[in-house]
């Protein structure tokens, strides 16, 4: 696919290149089509973009949406659930029918045994022709049953795989709508229900940390390489932190350049260390284009370090850990700085995903 050619002036021209793209391709214009194509011819998603360009010239309606629930799976939600709904009732409608077919099939073939067994224990009329018709319909009747019997269970095998597929695609939407698509690890509304479950319990809290973290200057690296390049090294950072921690820690992207780290079972001084040894190693980072050589510079961060023990509650923990970020950053940035060394200061929100 080659999407049309986006005008010069970005700000006032995109819309109409948007427009002009999903009309040559004969695209609907659904809010959610228009969404894609904004996103992808706007730069701001590098990964989006390439997903777009992969379609063919004339792109199905199914090809979009699979796109549009693996980048915006939060404005998909409600059809995916709304399908699996559909889905699980008519498969459970189909269970409850050939239960019934099975009672009755079972019923009748009870009825055959009860006549049978009537006819056996009149000794007086039995004969040879008499039993060879009662062996008769036995086998049959039998016969009959297992065959059914063996249709059901393949029935209900195919139904109990269909039910595990929607499970499975249930399972996939709630890791998408809690995975920022850009880097792929954690996203805000993970994190949220993540520091929430610290303060569910009091034990433990003693050994619990957060962790914020700000790419410093990141604005200065849009501005100067664009968004493409910015995205980029976002990407490099959350691999950064990804990879330099214990599989049980929680590492999400909380907004555009911002990261949270939540460290369960450390002390203050281990959890220093593991923010120190990660800020280290974003700053010895070469930041360069693989494909021109281009040396974007050293890339640094800053990180603020809270105590879980230190706060009363999950928004006062972010408050308290995003009041040391920012001590960092006026400190003169590329550090970390622990809640434990500085005086209280009010902080920004936190649950902009508390109600689902």
């Amino acid at each position: 696919m080659q999407p049309a050619a986006v005008p010069t002036d970005r700000n006032s021209d995109i819309a109409s290149a948007v427009v002009a793209t999903m009309r040559q391709l004969g695209v609907l214009g659904l809010p959610r089509n228009y969404e894609i194509f904004f996103e992808a011819l706007s730069g701001s998603n590098h990964e989006l973009s390439l997903a777009v360009v992969s379609l063919s010239n004339r792109p199905t309606q199914e090809d979009l949406d699979h796109i549009g629930r693996t980048f915006f799976p939060q404005n998909h939600g409600p059809a995916i659930v709304e399908h699996a709904r559909e889905m699980v009732a008519k498969e459970l409608e189909d269970i409850a029918a050939l239960l019934r077919s099975e009672r009755t099939h079972i019923e009748k073939y009870g009825r055959i045994l009860d006549e049978t067994s009537s006819g056996l224990s009149n000794r007086s009329l039995l004969s040879r022709d008499l039993l060879q018709k009662i062996a008769g319909a036995m086998s049959v009747a039998t016969s009959s049953t297992l065959d059914h019997n063996r249709q059901v269970a393949s029935t209900l095998s195919e139904k109990t795989a269909e039910l595990e597929s929607v499970k499975s695609k249930l399972e996939e939407y709630k890791r998408l709508a809690d995975t920022d698509p850009l880097t792929q690890i954690w996203n805000r509304r993970a994190f949220d229900k993540e520091i929430t479950r610290l303060y569910n319990s009091n034990r433990g809290i003693l050994f619990n940390a957060l962790i914020l973290a700000d790419i410093d200057r990141f604005k200065d690296i849009n501005d100067r390489y664009g968004h493409p390049v910015g995205d980029r090294i976002i990407q490099i950072v959350a691999e950064i932190f990804q990879t330099s921690i214990r599989a049980d820690m929680f590492v999400a992207r909380t907004g555009g350049e911002e990261f949270a780290l939540i460290v369960e079972g450390a002390s203050e001084d281990a959890t220093y260390q593991v923010a120190e040894r990660i800020r280290v190693l974003i700053e010895q980072t070469p930041f360069t284009s693989s494909q021109t050589g281009m040396n974007y510079g050293t890339v640094t961060v800053s990180m603020g370090i809270c105590m879980a023990s230190e706060a009363d509650s999950p928004e006062d923990l972010y408050s308290k850990a995003d009041r040391v970020l920012y001590r960092s950053k006026v400190s003169g940035r590329n550090r970390v700085t622990r809640h434990s060394t500085m005086a209280g200061r009010a902080g920004k929100g936190w649950l902009l995903y508390k109600k689902d």
